[in-house]
């Protein structure tokens, strides 16, 4: 019999995701070394009595009396996290409790979430009463959007009729996220001696197309989201002061809302710079869940906001609507001295319980 099957209450389930984190925080995880943290998940599943899977870094499980003829709600979130930037004053791999915070790297970005949201599916395991499935996925990756976290699993998993993405966000409801498309750009000039009047210029060109995509506006704005933002943030030409250049190579950042497909604002760019452009990837697309979702709807009730998010997560990779949740605070994430508060974690185990029990009992 599992350590849950008697109902821990959400004091003591906070408790133990709190320890989890504590243990997770010590054990360094950046993107694509995750091997040590997803060790620590499976033991604590195992002590908990619960079977999962593996793939790579990625650990799955589902609720004991799954059925696969009811819907499935996963929880996700991800273990790894980014390096420690250089102005960090403590230790990022020790965890340390001080003025009820926790402080270490990846205790805001997503532990907390991610402990919370694991503590929370124990909760519900033994339950046989659910109408629907409960699916748990503690996932790698997430910090570089890379193709062997979620992405690898979800054709593992059952068909899912809802997900909460466990990030941090006060524990307010971020029901609709910006999608992602990275655009590599090359302006093509000629060649020539920079003291004749030779050659033409690639970053002129390349100057011209930066004109267009900083004052263009695209027309169709998201009632929650706001309009796309699109933002040159790399840009590289020239070999040397007396050539001109005949390439100039630039990069566009463009946060994509649900009103037009990453398609769509790639042919309009294309139609209107002289620039070659190249997609890195249009897999990070617009997410969302309606706001008369039952589960969103718990979460009004509680007294909680909801919201469109200009950030990317791994909601980008579910086909199915996703709620963006979790305690904690989007602008904690990937700063120094990075905390999250122990009463933040209590909060999040009982909200999450809480809007579930509205929806799956």
């Amino acid at each position: 019999m599992s350590e849950t099957s008697t109902i821990s209450s959400p004091a003591t389930l906070a408790q133990e995701a709190i320890q989890l984190l504590k243990q997770l925080i010590a054990t360094q995880s950046f993107s694509k070394e995750e091997e040590g943290t997803a060790a620590l998940i499976e033991a604590f599943l195992t002590r908990k009595g619960i079977p999962f899977q593996r793939k790579k870094n990625n650990i799955w499980a589902f609720n004991r009396f799954f059925d696969p003829k009811k819907p499935t709600v996963l929880l996700n979130s991800h273990h790894d996290t980014v390096k420690p930037n250089p102005s960090w004053t403590l230790n990022p791999y020790e965890p340390l409790v001080q003025d009820g915070k926790l402080f270490g790297l990846g205790s805001n970005d997503a532990g907390g979430p991610l402990t919370s949201l694991i503590v929370t599916f124990c909760h519900f395991y033994d339950n046989p009463h659910l109408t629907h499935n409960v699916a748990l996925a503690a996932t790698a990756e997430e910090e570089i959007s890379g193709r062997d976290g979620l992405e690898m699993i979800v054709d593992d998993l059952p068909p899912i009729a809802f997900a909460i993405v466990g990030e941090p966000t006060e524990m307010h409801l971020a029901v609709a996220e910006k999608g992602l498309l990275v655009l590599d750009c090359i302006a093509h000039g000629k060649s020539g001696h920079a003291a004749r009047e030779e050659g033409e210029n690639a970053i002129y060109k390349a100057i011209q197309d930066i004109q267009w995509i900083t004052n263009y506006k695209f027309p169709k704005v998201s009632p929650t989201l706001g309009p796309i933002k699109m933002s040159v943030t790399i840009i590289n030409a020239g070999s040397q002061h007396n050539v001109v250049p005949d390439t100039c190579k630039f990069t566009i950042d463009v946060r994509v809302t649900e009103q037009y497909t990453l398609e769509e604002i790639i042919e309009t760019i294309r139609q209107n710079i002289q620039s070659e452009i190249y997609p890195r990837s249009i897999r990070l697309r617009p997410s969302s869940i309606p706001v008369e979702h039952p589960i969103v709807q718990a979460g009004l009730k509680l007294g909680r906001t909801a919201y469109g998010s200009p950030t990317t997560s791994d909601q980008a990779l579910l086909d199915c609507p996703s709620l963006k949740m979790g305690p904690g605070h989007s602008e904690r994430s990937h700063t120094a001295n990075e905390f999250i508060y122990l009463h933040e974690i209590e909060q999040g185990v009982t909200q999450y319980i809480k809007m579930l029990e509205e929806v799956i009992l």
